[in-house]
């Protein structure tokens, strides 16, 4: 396995490709006001949550309200053989939505109606502007609810194209397991369906799967099917805090092999902790801390708390901290959800460089002791949080992007700590995809064979390399 040098992506390759001023013209023509070509509003779309700073913005940003839009707009761009990149919210954090090409920005964020909700199936249909916030709201009448949470208010458009998970994968699994069917406007601007509303099907290749997680490198979801689950009868919320970070670990690997139906277990490390407690004026304890939640019956949620907590006092675990109203649990989780945002404040004008391994849960311990030691090792602030349930963590570098050693720094414990989870039989992204800054990773991971029949696959739905090129490899 060819490993890549550790600072080899600080920035993209930027070759832009000439667009047309008839192209330009013609999308005017075809979305008036929809079609925006303000400094500004380029801007807004050449940027994501990533750490890269210095691309050049799309030339244009195409508002789509429909997939006939979406269609025109696409078809246009292949006839001119202009780049195309989706747009949702733009929280994704390795460099997905930067034009490092050149061409235009389809934002889909218009798209957000919810287009059926099939309660009797377990099914609701929705454009990809829709977000998981609103989603939610929409279906909360019903009964049901979408249990696939990323931190972010991330769009459903952008959680499919990713192939994102968060919080809740550990009992609800990831968007490759929820994803039912998909409409996609491909490469030429031709509208197609993959998959059904059947829970099973075995017509054929398996489409939906192949979309799922191309992060709009061939083509660009416009309707999407998602499977969606009953409230639990019972919901109950602990936090629990550790006398370290292994102590922590060994509880959620522990809680795991025992075959405890946990909903969610995050792991939080003190350095976390003591960010979250400055930004949302919390008084938590600043040491490792687990966030966890039960689903399920009355007495299928004691049992399952009463299991946990004897599982973390063997490990140290204390002050156990219970809720089981709404308003309680909202409280509990706000250290999670905040942490990212609170790590930002916490060192003003910096960006985070995100790290995203997922190892198999029986090396977790390994991975993450080895990779705080290095981070400690090099005195650079950094933030800890993990899906610790299913194997997955994320160390976010604060850096100043326009210093050079603070960059080389994090990207080189990035580099170790992809490459120390990759031989323990590990992936380089649990949730956040390929982008830009996991180019050289992916081929690390899955060798030039795998690339290269990805490459096969993309030239053949996209000839002329116009849906998001330069992400996931290059061509």
């Amino acid at each position: 396995m060819n490993a890549p040098t550790a600072h080899q992506h600080l920035a993209p390759a930027v070759t832009q490709r000439d667009v047309p001023a008839e192209f330009i013209a013609a999308l005017q023509a075809r979305f008036g006001t929809n079609c925006a070509t303000a400094q500004a509003i380029r801007e807004q779309h050449g940027r994501d949550e990533s750490a890269f700073t210095h691309v050049p913005p799309p030339a244009a940003v195409v508002f789509a309200q429909c997939t006939q839009d979406v269609s025109d707009a696409v078809a246009l761009a292949a006839q001119h053989k202009v780049p195309v990149i989706p747009f949702g919210v733009g929280s994704s954090l390795e460099g997905h939505l930067l034009a490092v090409q050149g061409g235009i920005s389809v934002d889909v964020s218009r798209m957000n109606k919810v287009l059926s909700i099939n309660a009797e199936d377990l099914t609701v249909t929705v454009q990809p502007g829709v977000t998981r916030k609103q989603l939610n709201e929409e279906i909360k009448s019903t009964g049901l609810f979408f249990p696939i949470d990323p931190g972010a208010d991330a769009s459903i458009g952008g959680m499919s194209a990713t192939r994102a998970s968060g919080t809740n994968a550990v009992r609800y699994g990831t968007m490759r397991e929820n994803v039912l069917a998909l409409e996609v406007v491909t490469a030429s601007g031709e509208v197609i369906r993959t998959g059904t509303r059947a829970k099973k099907s075995a017509a054929g290749y398996d489409l939906t799967r192949l979309m799922v997680g191309s992060e709009g490198t061939l083509g660009v979801m416009t309707e999407i099917t998602l499977r969606i689950y009953p409230l639990p009868e019972a919901v109950s919320a602990a936090i629990c805090s550790f006398p370290s970070i292994e102590a922590a670990v060994h509880t959620t690997i522990a809680t795991i092999q025992m075959g405890v139906p946990i909903a969610r277990v995050e792991l939080i490390d003190n350095n976390t902790i003591r960010m979250v407690n400055h930004y949302a004026k919390l008084g938590l304890a600043e040491t490792p801390m687990l966030l966890m939640e039960f689903h399920g019956s009355p007495a299928g949620v004691k049992e399952q708390a009463e299991t946990v907590q004897d599982i973390a006092a063997e490990y140290g675990g204390q002050s156990f901290e219970w809720a089981t109203t709404p308003e309680e649990r909202t409280r509990l989780w706000t250290a999670r959800h905040n942490a990212y945002f609170a790590a930002i404040q916490s060192k003003p004008g910096c960006r985070a460089i995100s790290t995203d391994t997922c190892v198999p849960i029986s090396k977790l311990a390994d991975c993450l002791l080895d990779s705080i030691d290095e981070a400690d090792a090099t005195g650079l602030p950094y933030f800890l949080v993990g899906h610790v349930g299913d194997g997955n963590f994320h160390f976010g570098y604060l850096i100043d992007p326009n210093n050079a050693e603070e960059c080389a720094t994090a990207e080189d414990l990035n580099h170790k700590l992809v490459m120390r989870a990759l031989r323990l039989g590990g992936t380089c992204t649990g949730e956040h995809g390929i982008g830009l800054h996991k180019m050289d990773f992916l081929r690390a991971e899955t060798g030039e064979g795998a690339v290269d029949m990805m490459r096969t696959i993309k030239r053949a739905l996209d000839p002329h390399n116009i849906m998001n090129p330069g992400k996931i490899f290059s061509l």
